[in-house]
Protein backbone atom coordinates (compact mmCIF):
# COMPACT_ATOMS: atom_id res chain seq x y z
CA UNK A 1 0.00 0.00 0.00
CA UNK A 2 2.73 2.46 0.99
CA UNK A 3 4.74 2.08 -2.23
CA UNK A 4 1.69 2.45 -4.52
CA UNK A 5 0.54 5.65 -2.84
CA UNK A 6 4.03 7.14 -2.81
CA UNK A 7 4.60 6.41 -6.50
CA UNK A 8 1.33 8.07 -7.53
CA UNK A 9 1.99 11.16 -5.43
CA UNK A 10 5.56 11.65 -6.58
CA UNK A 11 4.70 11.11 -10.25
CA UNK A 12 1.99 13.80 -10.30
CA UNK A 13 3.26 17.36 -10.44
CA UNK A 14 0.53 19.99 -10.18
CA UNK A 15 0.51 20.95 -13.86
CA UNK A 16 0.10 17.36 -14.96
CA UNK A 17 -2.55 16.64 -12.33
CA UNK A 18 -4.68 19.62 -13.33
CA UNK A 19 -4.25 19.34 -17.09
CA UNK A 20 -4.29 15.59 -17.76
CA UNK A 21 -7.48 13.64 -17.08
CA UNK A 22 -5.67 10.27 -17.31
CA UNK A 23 -3.21 11.36 -14.62
CA UNK A 24 -6.06 12.50 -12.37
CA UNK A 25 -7.90 9.22 -12.90
CA UNK A 26 -4.78 7.24 -11.99
CA UNK A 27 -4.24 9.35 -8.88
CA UNK A 28 -7.91 9.06 -7.86
CA UNK A 29 -7.71 5.29 -8.29
CA UNK A 30 -4.52 5.03 -6.23
CA UNK A 31 -6.13 7.18 -3.51
CA UNK A 32 -9.23 4.97 -3.47
CA UNK A 33 -7.10 1.81 -3.27
CA UNK A 34 -5.01 3.22 -0.43
CA UNK A 35 -8.01 4.39 1.58
CA UNK A 36 -9.97 1.19 0.90
CA UNK A 37 -6.96 -0.87 2.01
CA UNK A 38 -6.90 1.01 5.32
CA UNK A 39 -10.63 0.36 5.72
CA UNK A 40 -10.13 -3.34 5.01
CA UNK A 41 -7.26 -3.59 7.51
CA UNK A 42 -9.34 -1.76 10.12
CA UNK A 43 -12.25 -4.14 9.49
CA UNK A 44 -9.98 -7.14 10.04
CA UNK A 45 -8.67 -5.65 13.28
CA UNK A 46 -12.20 -4.94 14.47
CA UNK A 47 -13.09 -8.59 13.94
CA UNK A 48 -9.89 -9.85 15.57
CA UNK A 49 -10.32 -7.60 18.59
CA UNK A 50 -14.07 -8.36 18.80
CA UNK A 51 -15.01 -4.69 18.71
CA UNK A 52 -18.49 -3.44 17.89
CA UNK A 53 -19.48 -3.69 14.25
CA UNK A 54 -19.19 -0.34 12.42
CA UNK A 55 -22.31 0.96 10.69
CA UNK A 56 -20.41 2.61 7.81
CA UNK A 57 -17.02 2.89 6.14
CA UNK A 58 -16.33 6.06 8.09
CA UNK A 59 -17.15 4.34 11.36
CA UNK A 60 -14.62 1.61 10.59
CA UNK A 61 -12.01 3.70 12.33
CA UNK A 62 -13.56 3.07 15.76
CA UNK A 63 -10.14 1.66 16.51
CA UNK A 64 -9.46 4.96 18.26
CA UNK A 65 -12.15 4.15 20.84
CA UNK A 66 -10.25 1.05 21.91
CA UNK A 67 -6.84 2.73 22.01
CA UNK A 68 -5.48 0.91 18.95
CA UNK A 69 -5.17 4.22 17.12
CA UNK A 70 -4.51 7.66 18.57
CA UNK A 71 -7.57 9.94 18.43
CA UNK A 72 -5.98 12.57 16.12
CA UNK A 73 -5.14 9.82 13.60
CA UNK A 74 -8.67 8.46 13.91
CA UNK A 75 -10.13 11.87 13.02
CA UNK A 76 -7.87 12.12 9.98
CA UNK A 77 -8.83 8.62 8.86
CA UNK A 78 -12.52 9.47 9.20
CA UNK A 79 -11.97 12.37 6.80
CA UNK A 80 -10.16 10.10 4.32
CA UNK A 81 -12.98 7.55 4.50
CA UNK A 82 -15.33 10.38 3.57
CA UNK A 83 -13.03 11.26 0.67
CA UNK A 84 -13.14 7.63 -0.45
CA UNK A 85 -16.92 7.85 -0.66
CA UNK A 86 -16.68 11.05 -2.69
CA UNK A 87 -14.09 9.53 -5.04
CA UNK A 88 -16.30 6.50 -5.62
CA UNK A 89 -19.65 8.22 -5.99
CA UNK A 90 -19.14 11.87 -6.97
CA UNK A 91 -15.85 11.90 -8.84
CA UNK A 92 -17.08 14.17 -11.67
CA UNK A 93 -17.84 17.07 -9.36
CA UNK A 94 -14.62 16.99 -7.35
CA UNK A 95 -12.87 20.17 -6.30
CA UNK A 96 -9.51 19.42 -7.90
CA UNK A 97 -7.69 21.99 -5.77
CA UNK A 98 -8.97 20.30 -2.63
CA UNK A 99 -8.08 16.82 -3.88
CA UNK A 100 -4.59 17.97 -4.83
CA UNK A 101 -4.13 19.51 -1.37
CA UNK A 102 -5.17 16.21 0.20
CA UNK A 103 -2.78 14.41 -2.10
CA UNK A 104 0.10 16.64 -1.03
CA UNK A 105 -0.67 17.02 2.68
CA UNK A 106 -2.98 14.38 4.06
CA UNK A 107 -2.03 11.04 2.56
CA UNK A 108 0.71 10.75 5.17
CA UNK A 109 -2.23 9.72 7.35
CA UNK A 110 -2.26 6.35 5.58
CA UNK A 111 1.42 5.88 6.35
CA UNK A 112 0.77 6.78 10.00
CA UNK A 113 -2.13 4.28 10.05
CA UNK A 114 0.12 1.53 8.74
CA UNK A 115 2.76 2.36 11.36
CA UNK A 116 0.15 2.36 14.17
CA UNK A 117 -1.28 -0.99 13.06
CA UNK A 118 2.18 -2.53 12.85
CA UNK A 119 3.00 -1.22 16.32
CA UNK A 120 -0.26 -2.63 17.68
CA UNK A 121 0.38 -6.03 16.11
CA UNK A 122 3.96 -6.13 17.40
CA UNK A 123 2.71 -5.31 20.89
CA UNK A 124 0.01 -7.95 20.66
CA UNK A 125 2.41 -10.66 19.47
CA UNK A 126 4.79 -9.94 22.36
CA UNK A 127 1.91 -10.56 24.80
CA UNK A 128 0.60 -13.74 23.15
CA UNK A 129 2.28 -16.97 24.30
Amino acid sequence: MRQEIGNSINASPAEQFFSDRDTRNMVFHAMMIGIQSAIDIATDLIAEERLRKPASYRETFILGESGILPEPLTRDLLALAGLRNVLVHIHRDLDLEQVYAILQQDLGVLKAFLDAVQEHLRGRSSVDP
